[in-house]
């Protein structure tokens, strides 16, 4: 049909469009915070790109829904602004005849939406914590950096220098805070060298002072020493028993049910739902009065889509705490939703109307 042809290429064209800028607002916010990672030590300064890549495909799932959501809502409203929604109902069909074409144009979306969220989502997250955790068992040596304070890979350490050789294997003007069973050691040395012994590495510092406290600060030792050798190490990053829901596969998620791996797979598979219960939405809410214009539907059709996601994350947190059952969330979420939908879709395709005629108007 001429009008279905017509209206698809009018969604590619809002599709496409919609998703370019929700993509870079998305990417600009993902770039900023992952600088600010790299700053604070948490990220690879290297592997920015890489940590923005995964992200940003880890959040094109509601990205995607969005986007097709709002090309739905601002075609048809703009179809019911310029009266063409008036030739469609004259040739007999009603507001619901439009869920075919609808649907014969999202079903890639849609399909898309599923994949990225019940199998791309988790393999980005878990690209992302492999980086992170890769570039945090970096060695003590390796984490120090001139002019800053650095945390040693088991976190036990605070390393400071302020400036090192081109070879970074020597130092100048170096500061160590120990914490460890109880006991505060701060050391301070002119200067220091990296040696290595067998497969072990020690920091060789010269002409410096040590002080030794207790936690309470009740004992405190100071001694000054000539040489002084202290071992640094890397930290091992072994099979993680204890992986976020977020990283683990979705056929996982449901061979183990725990609170959190139910949560997390009550939002996975909410996008894909979420995504379907749009379409119907996004119809209902874009009959607009040509002479009202199109904002006001914009509005609520924005603020429909931010409540919706906010219950989807907001179920995620009840059923990972115990405040609610998986079957129960995900029936009354997305089947409530998709009812209220179909029946505000159905009232506006037969005209249904909630006021009662006046006792003496003849029927």
């Amino acid at each position: 049909m001429l009008f279905h042809s017509s209206l698809r290429k009018e969604l590619a064209r809002s599709f496409g469009a919609t998703l370019v800028v929700l993509v870079t607002i998305v990417m600009t916010m993902t770039l900023i915070r992952t600088l600010s990672q790299a700053n604070r030590g948490s990220v690879n300064p290297q592997e920015v790109m890489m940590v923005m890549g995964y992200t940003v495909l880890g959040y094109l799932p509601p990205i995607l829904t969005m986007s097709l959501f709002i090309a739905i809502v601002g075609t048809l409203s703009r179809m019911y602004t310029d009266s063409e929604m008036v030739i469609w109902f004259s040739a007999g069909r009603g507001l619901s005849a439009l869920l075919r074409p609808m649907f014969g144009f999202a079903w890639p979306i849609l399909a898309a939406v599923a994949v990225l969220a019940l199998i791309v989502w988790p393999w980005a997250n878990q690209q992302t914590q492999d980086l992170r955790d890769r570039y945090g068992s970096r060695g003590d040596l390796e984490r120090v950096a001139p002019g800053q304070f650095q945390e040693s890979a088991s976190g036990t350490r605070v390393f400071f220098l302020d400036k090192d050789t081109p070879d970074n294997k020597s130092g100048k003007n170096i500061f160590i805070s120990t914490v460890e069973r109880g006991r505060q050691t701060i050391t301070s040395a002119r200067t220091g060298r990296v040696i290595t012994q067998g497969e072990s590495q020690f920091l060789l510092l010269s002409n410096g002072q040590r002080v030794e406290s207790n936690v309470d600060g009740r004992e405190l030792r100071v001694s000054e020493f000539g040489e002084l050798g202290n071992r640094v190490g890397s930290a091992d990053v072994g099979p993680q028993d204890n992986a976020p829901a977020k990283t683990l596969s979705s056929a996982r998620l449901v061979l183990e049910p725990t609170r959190a791996n139910l949560g997390e797979l009550a939002w996975r598979l909410g996008m894909a739902f979420a995504a379907i219960n749009f379409i119907v939405i996004a119809i209902t809410v874009s009959s607009v009065n040509p002479r009202a214009g199109r904002s006001g539907n914009l509005v609520f059709a924005l603020f429909a889509f931010v409540v919706y996601y906010n219950l989807l994350n907001l179920g995620q947190s009840w059923i990972s705490g115990g405040r609610s059952a998986f079957a129960p969330f995900m029936l009354g979420l997305h089947g409530g939703a998709f009812a209220i939908a179909s029946l505000w879709l159905a009232k506006q395709h037969n005209n249904w109307s909630w006021q009662r005629k006046p006792k003496g108007q003849a029927a």
